[in-house]
């Protein structure tokens, strides 16, 4: 056996194997139904509490219509508790039970509009300027759980 030959068995196998390995959706892992939709946040520096303050008086009051309207399921905010944390050091993760949830509906935006607007839609307005002085926005992902059988 040469050389030649015996590289190509051993890249053959290598092949083999990895196709052999290849998972497959229902049978080795299920696909959750619910969807996240997760966005992350580089905050500057000493601008977290700022950014959490704004934070509370928008994006948590919004969702929190959502969710009695029943258009989202939960949400959440986390921040890492390390100083030098790369891309980003806050993360906004928003729940719904299926990807039908992520679809336009004038029916929900106009009930959305009608909880929330009244009291909120200026405030809001004014926050919401004061964001970009403080944070980029680095990513948005719209994930599904993946539970491995």
């Amino acid at each position: 056996m040469t050389i030649k030959q015996l590289v190509c068995g051993v890249i053959l196998t290598g092949l083999a194997g990895v196709a052999a390995a290849d998972l497959e959706p229902h049978k080795d892992y299920d696909i959750g139904e619910m969807v996240s939709n997760v966005t992350t946040v580089k905050v500057d520096s000493n601008m977290i509490d700022k950014y959490l303050e704004g934070l509370r008086d928008t994006w948590v009051t919004g969702n929190e219509v959502a969710m009695e309207l029943g258009q989202i399921d939960s949400y959440s905010i986390y921040v890492s508790q390390l100083a030098e944390s790369g891309d980003f050091n806050v993360v906004l993760v928003v729940r719904m039970n299926s990807i039908a949830d992520t679809q336009p509906s004038k029916a929900k935006y106009d009930a959305f509009m009608a909880k929330w607007a009244a009291d909120n839609e200026e405030k809001t307005d004014k926050i919401v300027q004061t964001y970009p002085d403080i944070r980029t926005i680095t990513g948005e992902y719209l994930l599904r759980e993946i539970t491995i059988k």
